[in-house]
């Protein structure tokens, strides 16, 4: 073989060899690509049980908070709220959340964890523990609040009620939960990090920061950060100021302003609306008192009730003889007293309603008194609240309401602060509570300008069901949930078809019609007569009521002498045509209720 042909296969060998070792080399490159990328298409496996979310109320509505975690068979409940009725719920005086589903599974309810001590996150307990026997969790005011609310409906010997301090962690079930101190409009208010075996889930409650808080610390910070650390798998903020910039004042600011208006108000006598449970802003305003030597008085049922409590308890620190019962006003001068009330959102039973409309029992109001209204309107309350200052004014009332006076702070941290907890709890996925729709979803909107993907976020509804785990977020089936009407001693007995009748009545009014028929032929025996209520004034409508009558009558003979005597037919027969006679001679559509009866 020549030296040419040895090198050519030589190098024929080495380009063999060559491609071999790329195509080698190519092979265990693809197998690897191929590899990894099989593995980042197959969905990952999930090692720990998934966590169960229900919300039972707090979302697309303001108040009426209730909302369920579940990890393997055990569940507790966060809070238990109610709202009040809106403008078209006639004759509701409480709204609660539907409680069939906690109903059906509370074999497995280990107990209910409570955020703070306001109504809308502790109204609903008597009538979930009249049905339920569950146990309670919850800071010193919260639960001598609760003692308070289940005393009147005979359960506090029923239900047990378990004192925990923030800073604390007690053991429900497979659950772990740690009680975090927040600051609030009312003291021993606490978020909860839910150590579950699924994940941490951290529920903020109602809360803001504030660095100079009345009294207590300032919220625990620290603790957020290290839960944070530790890994979060799910958020759930409150959303109630998500539409307002900046970070929400403190509450020392109101003590300035009541200050100033006491000094103004010097030879006037104070009252003062604000919410009942707002312990702190009645420590000022005694604060004030007892600087400017005046005495202090409190009225409304709540008002007293929420004030025993938290003198009780050492939350309220109320200098000696400066209290005085409500029927002791008149017997100072007006410049030494104050008086505390109820009714900062024009309800129409409340204490301060009822001065403005005089039909207070023990209060007249007038030229001498001073009035500060210390809250903002709730959403709705807006026009409720304008009708009371109205009525005052024109009392001859000094009304001081708008908020360039600063009497009032919100208890809620506005979109500063919701940044600052987002950053320390660093949460895999996040779910807005406690808000209307628009606040839900600025909050989702803050989340994401924080950095956080947009599927990793969810927006609920009232009945609203997520299961979560450490790979995946997913809606699932709906739990039964919804307003329940409560109406005196009547607890869902008022439903749509009750609250549109009211409805009705109340627009249009009602006419009655009373006939007795013969048992055996079916003719007019007496009657028909006529009762209006609510539709015309009768003395000046006797023409149409007559028409009525007589429409009514040979209705009633016609269906006599064509033997039909099955009374709804009758009854729609009378409905029906008296309905048309009224509706073209005066264009309204009153209720029209036929009373038959055989003799």
């Amino acid at each position: 073989m020549s030296t040419k042909k040895q090198h050519k296969n030589s190098k024929a060998n080495n380009n063999r060899y060559s491609a071999n070792r790329f195509n080698n080399h190519s092979r265990q490159s693809f197998d690897r690509i191929t590899k990894k990328k099989g593995k980042q298409t197959q969905p990952k496996q999930d090692n720990k049980p998934p966590v169960k979310i229900s919300f039972l109320g707090g979302l697309n509505e303001i108040g009426k908070n209730i909302t369920v975690v579940e990890c393997q068979d055990d569940m507790i409940l966060i809070d238990c709220g109610m709202a009040f009725p809106d403008g078209d719920m006639l004759g509701v005086d409480l709204v609660i959340p539907d409680f069939s589903y906690i109903e059906q599974n509370q074999e497995r309810v280990r107990g209910i964890v409570l955020t703070h001590g306001h109504e809308d996150h502790i109204g609903g307990l008597p009538f979930l523990l009249s049905k339920v026997n569950v146990p309670l969790y919850g800071t010193p005011l919260t639960l001598g609040l609760v003692e308070n609310k289940l005393r009147e409906h005979s359960l506090v010997n029923k239900t047990k009620l378990n004192v925990v301090n923030a800073g604390s962690t007690i053991k429900l079930g497979c659950m772990e939960i740690k009680f975090i101190h927040v600051n609030h409009s009312i003291p021993d208010a606490v978020a909860f990090a839910i150590k579950t075996p699924g994940g941490t889930i951290v529920h903020t409650g109602d809360f803001k920061i504030d660095c100079t808080p009345i009294s207590g610390d300032m919220i625990d910070l620290s603790s957020f950060a290290r839960v944070g650390d530790e890994g979060v798998l799910a958020l759930l903020a409150e959303s109630t100021n998500a539409q307002r910039p900046g970070y929400t004042k403190t509450e020392r600011m109101v003590s300035e302003s009541l200050d100033n208006l006491f000094k103004k108000a010097e030879n006037y006598r104070i009252i003062i609306a604000t919410f009942a449970s707002n312990v702190n802003r009645v420590q000022q305003i005694i604060n004030c008192a007892e600087k400017y030597g005046r005495k202090v008085a409190f009225s409304g049922r709540s008002m007293v009730n929420y004030m025993d409590v938290a003198k009780r308890l050492g939350y309220l620190n109320v200098p000696e003889n400066i209290l005085i019962d409500i029927d002791m006003l008149g017997k100072f001068m007006p410049q030494q007293e104050v008086l505390v009330t109820t009714g900062s959102q024009g309800e129409p039973m409340s204490a301060l309603s009822r001065m403005a409309y005089s039909d207070h029992r023990k209060v007249m109001v007038g030229e001498g008194d001073f009035i500060i209204i210390s809250a903002n309107p709730i959403p709705g309350n807006e026009k409720t609240v304008g009708n009371v200052v109205d009525e005052l004014l024109k009392r001859g009332c000094k009304v001081i309401y708008e908020s360039m006076y600063d009497v009032h702070v919100s208890g809620h941290a506005c979109q500063e602060e919701l940044k600052i907890l987002h950053r320390l709890v660093k949460p895999k996925y996040f779910i807005p509570v406690h808000g209307e729709q628009k606040h839900l979803r600025k909050h989702a909107e803050l989340a994401e300008f924080l950095g956080m993907d947009r599927k990793n976020i969810f927006i609920g509804d009232i009945g609203s069901t997520v299961e979560i785990t450490e790979n995946s977020l997913k809606e699932t089936a709906k739990v039964p949930a919804g307003k329940v009407f409560v109406d005196g001693l009547g607890v869902g007995d008022v439903g749509s078809i009750v609250l549109r009748d009211r409805k009705h009545l109340g627009q249009d009014g009602l006419i009655i019609i009373v006939a007795s028929l013969d048992v055996y032929d079916g003719h007019v025996i007496s009657g028909p007569d006529i009762v209006s209520r609510g539709f015309v004034y009768v003395r000046e409508s006797e023409g149409l009521l007559d028409e009525v009558r007589s429409m009514a009558l040979d209705i009633l003979e016609d269906c006599a002498e064509n033997n039909i005597h099955e009374w709804g037919i009758i009854k729609n027969l009378i409905k029906d045509d008296i309905s048309k006679l009224i509706s073209q001679r005066t264009r309204r559509s009153p209720m029209i209720l036929p009373i038959l009866q055989e003799v």
